[in-house]
């Protein structure tokens, strides 16, 4: 897989030894996420939206109500800036200057594309379901075509992207390595828990392989 081309916005001016543009860890940075925010301009002031999204190779789905601000502007082509970051430990240096975050981040601009033909939307959603939770798909209901007129579905291309990555323990000032306080890394992990069934399923509905499955 060939990279993604550095481009002006997506240089980065601070610590660029931490930055990425290779495919695979642009993409694994993506597939281990359900949230993005999207960040824009509406009526001249900066706004920004967490909402989820899916990916299929070199583009993300998201999708919310049709009067949504972000998907009505979004629809006409404006800027945006989508961002995803996973913390995966707190750095704890012995001074606070030199404490840090290990983190993955992947930040991508440009603007998007409205899916609506109802074949290609319906699409887009399964692909959107089956990021959030594989397998969920093929058991649920389809949309209706009232549902399907009320969803907005957007398709951002992964043009302008980078990554950045920060990993490892603290890098403190050589003289204060002998100073009397703890410091490492206080690890951050997001994991699954027991899934926890409607009140009102059906007596004889067990739970799921794609959720057993789910690490």
């Amino acid at each position: 897989m060939s990279d993604f081309q550095v481009t002006e916005r997506t240089k980065l001016k601070r610590l660029p030894e931490r930055g990425r543009f290779d495919r695979e860890t642009v993409y694994s940075i993506l597939d281990a996420g359900f949230l993005c925010h999207v960040g824009f301009i509406h009526d001249g002031k900066p706004v920004v939206i967490p909402t989820a999204f899916g990916r299929e190779g070199d583009r993300i789905y998201i999708h919310g109500s049709a009067a949504s601000r972000m998907q009505r502007g979004a629809a006409k082509g404006i800027d945006l800036c989508v961002t995803v970051t996973h913390v995966d430990g707190l750095v704890l240096a012995r001074s606070g200057f030199h404490s840090s975050i290990n983190y993955r981040s992947v930040v991508i601009f440009g603007t998007a594309t409205p899916i609506t033909d109802p074949e290609e939307k319906t699409r887009a959603l399964a692909i959107f379901s089956e990021h959030l939770l594989p397998g969920r798909w093929a058991e649920i209901r389809p949309p209706s075509e009232l549902e399907l007129k009320g969803t907005s579905v957007l398709a951002i291309e992964l043009n302008e992207v980078s990554a950045k990555v920060r990993t490892g323990p603290p890098k403190d000032d050589e003289e204060d390595y002998a100073l009397p306080v703890w410091a490492g890394v206080l690890p951050i992990e997001t994991h699954f828990g027991t899934p926890i069934a409607d009140a009102k399923l059906p007596a004889g509905i067990g739970v799921p392989e794609y959720l057993k499955d789910r690490d």
